[in-house]
């Protein structure tokens, strides 16, 4: 039966959302305050990472937790009154990194990574963005030949439990497939099977595109309040007012306000990153996309020039750029690999919106009919929008889900 549905938020998850219940017949509006994909979907690595069956949890050791609490690395940075005011939701995360809950949360958070290249497959070809998408995996580089070990043979476990593929790369292998990194790295995890994206906001664009071309309605403006009415939910902009049988929010980062709004207690984060491009210098060339693994950032060959991406830094949503870990990543990219000058007067700023048991919140809202809830992805909204969109279709059209959705219900906190 076809309904009248409203999507707020346009980034790569309320995207996917809107383009998989247009696909099935519904009337569907996506409504964000600005056009699609041009906050934290442009902002990341743009890596549809099909490799990415561990989500990333609270560091435990003793080793690490030394290391961080200077304050001073790449990799993660904090704000001491962001972590206090998210301190209860922060221990939730401590506690879900221990080992034994960790691997219960694996292969619930690996189903999902499992679909992620089918389901953008099918945009991707709808939306004609082949163009914007390569097919040859990208790097993990390591300094040392101890970590890269480690790396190697979690990789091995992985591989044979989840169907993933990489390649070991020994000095010799990664200088001859990228010789123009710093000499004397001990190798790299050559993950073959993620694609990875020249420019991510063009590609979530591109698919917004294919869902107005679908028919589709894409609105521009500010939601100001939200209420059930009867059988219907009533939106409120700053043009319009809209009426709907169902709503999905699929606000990333600012999910939260809304959530409280909506009466529900949800337990969000944001994991803060920045970013910012370079040009080329002289005759260097970088092909993959390449992460400093035991550094914490990462080097992306886009059509806008060579994007660097910092690691996490816990801190308020909305509050002021803190340019230290963005200029320290800087520092070692440099030596890493010749970039040339920065494209950009200002780094741009973005969040990651992140639950404290690593795994997104999809589905519908109990007690309140024809509400839906897609957010709290992490590091993994790029990768894990078009399945998500894929699942909630089906759980909204009362389907049996491809996966057992259970692990990511909205009541589980």
């Amino acid at each position: 039966m076809s309904r009248k549905m409203v999507v707020v938020g346009a980034g790569m998850v309320g995207v996917s959302v809107a383009w998989h219940l247009r696909r099935r017949g519904h009337q569907v509006t996506l409504l964000d305050r600005r056009e699609p994909g041009c906050e934290t979907s442009y902002g990341n690595a743009g890596i549809i990472q099909r490799e990415a069956v561990r989500p990333y949890a609270f560091p435990r050791d003793l080793a690490t937790l030394l290391r961080v609490v200077p304050n001073r690395q790449i990799d993660i940075r904090y704000r001491p009154g962001a972590m206090f005011a998210s301190a209860g939701t922060l221990l939730k995360y401590w506690q879900n990194s221990a080992p034994a809950r960790y691997e219960q949360i694996v292969p619930e958070y690996a189903s999902l990574i499992g679909g992620c290249l089918e389901a953008h497959l099918a945009m991707i070809e709808a939306s004609g963005a082949d163009a914007l998408v390569r097919r040859q995996g990208w790097l993990e580089v390591y300094r040392s030949s101890k970590a890269l070990g480690e790396r190697a043979a979690q990789a091995e476990l992985d591989a044979k439990r989840f169907g993933i593929r990489f390649d070991y790369l020994d000095s010799e292998a990664l200088s001859r497939l990228e010789p123009d990194l710093e000499p004397g790295l001990a190798g790299a995890i050559h993950w073959l099977d993620p694609w990875t994206v020249a420019s991510p906001g063009d590609l979530v664009a591109a698919y917004a595109k294919s869902f107005s071309d679908d028919g589709g309605e894409i609105i521009q403006a500010d939601v100001t309040d939200v209420c059930r009415q009867g059988d219907t939910w009533r939106i409120d902009t700053s043009g319009d007012t809209l009426e709907a049988d169902g709503l999905v929010m699929a606000l990333g980062p600012w999910s939260q306000d809304w959530i409280k709004a909506l009466g529900l207690s949800i337990p969000l984060f944001v994991k803060r990153g920045y970013h910012m491009h370079y040009g080329q210098s002289n005759d260097a060339r970088l092909t993959h996309w390449v992460m400093d693994a035991e550094v914490g950032y990462l080097l992306a060959p886009m059509s806008s020039g060579i994007r660097l991406t910092t690691g996490a830094e816990l801190e308020r949503l909305d509050a002021p750029a803190h340019l230290e870990q963005l200029e320290a990543a800087e520092q070692q990219a440099r030596k890493l690999f010749p970039l040339g000058q920065r494209l950009e007067p200002t780094p741009w700023k973005g969040a990651r919106p992140c639950t404290p048991d690593m795994k997104p919140v999809i589905g519908g809202v109990p007690g309140q009919s024809g509400l839906w809830l897609a957010c709290g992805h992490g590091h993994q909204g790029f990768t894990l929008g078009p399945v998500t969109g894929k699942l909630l279709a089906q759980v909204i059209d009362g389907e049996q889900p491809d996966i057992d959705m259970a692990p990511f219900r909205v009541d589980r906190f």
